[in-house]
C-alpha cells in the first residue's frame, strides 16, 4: 500500500509552510526517515523557466527553504538543483528566488550541465542525465502542481524530466514526442531509471489552465507528500478532478504495473480527500483527438484533427526563444513575424511551454471543431 499525505497550507508565509512540510511528513516517519547524516542530498524543485514566484510556474522559495531546513537538521548535506526548459540554471534561480534561499541556508547549488549516460530497461535503452542528479545519495522531488498542454498534468513523474540536461529535452521531444502515449512512456522509464526517495509537491497556489508556462495560478491551498511519484501524481490528479483518459502517464504507468498507478492500492492521510479536492479545476487544450488511428490516416487527417500553435502578434516580441527551442525546427521568421512549418510541427508546444510573453496561441483544426461540436 501506498502512502499519499495531503496537508492544507494556505499561505507561503515561512513559519505556516515550515509547520506544514513538519506535519506533512510525520507519517512517513520524518525527514529522518529518509536522511542519514553526511548523505549528499539533492533537491529537485521545478525550474522551468526564469519567472517570479508569483506566477505559479515553478516550485515555491519557501518551500524548497523548509525542506532544506529538515534535511540539513538530519545532517544531510543539501543541494538543490534542475535544467530549466530555456536559459542558464543560475539566471532562473535568480529570477525564482531560488538562489537567494540556497546563499541563506549555505545549501549548494548544484550545475545541471554535464550529463552521464546510463542504461534504461524498456523501450528506451540510454538516457543522458545531469550528473549530480545521478551522484546524490538521495533525491527529494519537489514538483509544483500544473496543467500541460501536452501531458494534462505536470507534477512528480513529469518533474524529473529536469534531470535531462539543457537543450537534450528537444531530441526527446523530437524523438517521442509526435506520440503522446510514447512520450508518456518515456517519462515513466526515465523515472525508473533513478527514483527519488521523497516526493513533496507545491500546490498552495497550483496552475490551471494553459500550463506549464502560460496558464494561472490557482489557489489549492495544499502540500502532497509520498514515496512513490506515481501514487502522488494519481490523488493529484484526483485532487484536481483530472479524469485517468486524460492521463497517459499514469496509463502507461498502469500498464507496465507500476507501483502505485492503482488507486486501490494508496492510501492517503491527513486531509480527507473529499475536503482536499478543487472545484472547477481548468484543464488546457488537449492537443488532438488523433492517437489510436492508424497511421495511413494520422498523416492524412494530422492538420484537421489537431490543434497547433499559432503567433499572436501583438504580444509576440521575436525574442527567438520559440524558434531556437522548437525540437524539429518548425519555426522561423519572415517579413518580421514568426512562421510555422505546420507539416514538420510535432504539436509539441514547447513553443507555448517556453515563451516568456504568452504570445503563441492554440488553433484547432477544423475536424478537431467539429468534432467537439458534437461533444
Amino acid at each position: 500500500m501506498n502512502l499519499v499525505v495531503i496537508e492544507r497550507v494556505g499561505t507561503y508565509r515561512r513559519a505556516a509552510v515550515e509547520a506544514g512540510i513538519d506535519r506533512l511528513l510525520r507519517p512517513l516517519g520524518g525527514m529522518e526517515a529518509f536522511v542519514r547524516p553526511g548523505e549528499r542530498v539533492l533537491l529537485k524543485p521545478n525550474m522551468l523557466s526564469a519567472k517570479t514566484p508569483d506566477a505559479a510556474v515553478t516550485t515555491h522559495p519557501e518551500v524548497v527553504r523548509a525542506v532544506i531546513r529538515l534535511v540539513q537538521e538530519a545532517g544531510g548535506i543539501v543541494l538543490v538543483g534542475d535544467s530549466p526548459g530555456v536559459g542558464s540554471s543560475m539566471r532562473v534561480a535568480e529570477k525564482t528566488g531560488l538562489m537567494q534561499v540556497i546563499r541563506e541556508t549555505g545549501a549548494e547549488f548544484a550545475d545541471f550541465s554535464e550529463a552521464v549516460e546510463v542504461s534504461g530497461e524498456g523501450v528506451f535503452r540510454r538516457f543522458a542525465l545531469a550528473r549530480p542528479y545521478l551522484e546524490a545519495d538521495k533525491i527529494i522531488n519537489l514538483p509544483k502542481l500544473k496543467t500541460h498542454e501536452m501531458m494534462t498534468m505536470t507534477c512528480a513523474v513529469k518533474n524529473l524530466f529536469g534531470s535531462v540536461v539543457g537543450t537534450a529535452k528537444a531530441g526527446w521531444h523530437l524523438k517521442a514526442g509526435a506520440d503522446r502515449e510514447l512520450f508518456a512512456r518515456m517519462l515513466v522509464e526515465l523515472y525508473l531509471v533513478r527514483k527519488p526517495d521523497l516526493n513533496i509537491v507545491d500546490a498552495i497556489v497550483a496552475m490551471e489552465g494553459d500550463g506549464p508556462g502560460n496558464g494561472d495560478p490557482c489557489d489549492v491551498g495544499l502540500l502532497l507528500a509520498g514515496q512513490s511519484a506515481v501514487a502522488v501524481d494519481v490523488i493529484a490528479a484526483e485532487i484536481a478532478g483530472i479524469p485517468k483518459k486524460l492521463l497517459p502517464m499514469e496509463r502507461v504507468a498502469a500498464q507496465l504495473g507500476i507501483s502505485g498507478a492503482e488507486r486501490s492500492a494508496i492510501k492517503t492521510v491527513g486531509l480527507p480527500l473529499h475536503e482536499a479536492r478543487v472545484a472547477d479545476f481548468r484543464l488546457p487544450h488537449i492537443s488532438d483527438v488523433q492517437f489510436g488511428l492508424p497511421l495511413f490516416l494520422k498523416n492524412r487527417l494530422r492538420h484537421y484533427l489537431t490543434s497547433r500553435p499559432a503567433v499572436n502578434t501583438e504580444r509576440c516580441r521575436l525574442c527567438g526563444i520559440c524558434k531556437d527551442a522548437c525540437p524539429p525546427h518548425a519555426i522561423g521568421v519572415r517579413d518580421g513575424k514568426l512562421t510555422f512549418d505546420y507539416h514538420a510541427c510535432i504539436r509539441c508546444f514547447c513553443c507555448r511551454e517556453l515563451c516568456p510573453e504568452g504570445a503563441l496561441d492554440v488553433v484547432e483544426g477544423a475536424l478537431l471543431k467539429m468534432i467537439k461540436s458534437f461533444k
